[in-house]
């Protein structure tokens, strides 16, 4: 749904928007590049306040940024409610949610402590690098990979089952082989360990002591090869017969604004907003 406002708005409305929602135009490109880089710059000072060597020398500095870049983001949220035509349906989008919760971190470490570390959620911000640079063709691309995983979730559900009672069963008979020696200590604590060899992770802490349960770690061991790759063939079986049948659609036309699909190929304009496709 177009959010643009009317055409009777405020001219310093009608300019707001087109510069920061639009960025077709020179002005929009390079408010968005310079969000880009203040989110960047701003996910990088949190991330430096969390080594303790730099936190003791520079911390002071570093929280002082982080609070200037979470002012900057709420003002520049505020603008974006004031210039939209409809502030709740912008509020509520994706985007919307995604700049909202870029600042709640750093107000909420005001009551809960290391809260502010949150703030590296800033970085989902980054994906407008899709829409600033023309990349927007990739979301096909990214869409094809969900709706190949998409069909084949009922697969995949069923294969994890049939891992986690496995998972569940060889950690009970370890805890009754090893008889609660050598980390074995509870069914849970085994089963954990069964998690960590079948996926190739491991537990240094937790190793059988006898001949039986070696035999049945090393079994655990040569079907973990199997479990991973089976999920892996699933999937890329799917994007296979997905690239001869569903994927050229992706290819079709598609909105470079609001990214809409749908368009008959004769279509010159968007269906939803209204762009030229």
């Amino acid at each position: 749904m177009d959010n643009r406002p009317r055409n009777t708005a405020p001219r310093w409305q009608l300019a707001t928007y087109r510069i920061i929602f639009d960025s077709d135009t020179p002005a929009g490109r390079a408010f968005n590049v310079v969000l880009l880089v203040a989110i960047g710059l701003s996910v990088a000072a949190v991330m430096l306040e969390s080594v303790q060597k730099i936190r003791a020398a520079y911390g002071p500095y570093l929280h002082a940024v982080e609070w200037f870049f979470t002012a900057l983001f709420i003002f520049e949220y505020l603008v974006r409610l004031v210039v939209v035509r409809r502030p709740l349906a912008y509020a509520l989008s994706w985007l919307g949610i995604i700049d909202f919760i870029a600042a709640v971190p750093t107000l909420a470490a005001l009551v809960l402590t290391n809260s502010r570390y949150l703030l590296v959620i800033r970085t989902l911000r980054l994906l407008r690098v899709f829409r600033i640079f023309k990349l927007g063709h990739f979301m096909g691309e990214g869409e094809f990979i969900v709706d190949a995983l998409k069909a084949s979730r009922f697969k995949i559900t069923v294969f994890l089952t049939a891992v986690f009672s496995l998972v569940i069963v060889i950690g009970t008979l370890m805890y009754v082989v090893e008889g609660g020696h050598h980390g074995f200590t509870s069914i849970p604590q085994s089963v954990y360990w069964a998690i960590g060899t079948v996926t190739m992770v491991g537990d240094n802490d937790t190793a059988p002591g006898t001949v039986l349960g070696q035999a049945l770690t090393a079994l655990l061991m040569i079907l973990g090869f199997g479990i991973i790759a089976v999920p892996t063939g699933i999937v890329t079986a799917q994007m296979t017969q997905g690239s001869s049948s569903s994927m050229p659609t992706y290819k079709l036309a598609r909105c470079p604004r609001c990214q809409a699909e749908g368009h008959r190929p004769e279509a010159a304009f968007c269906w939803r907003c209204g762009e030229k496709v």
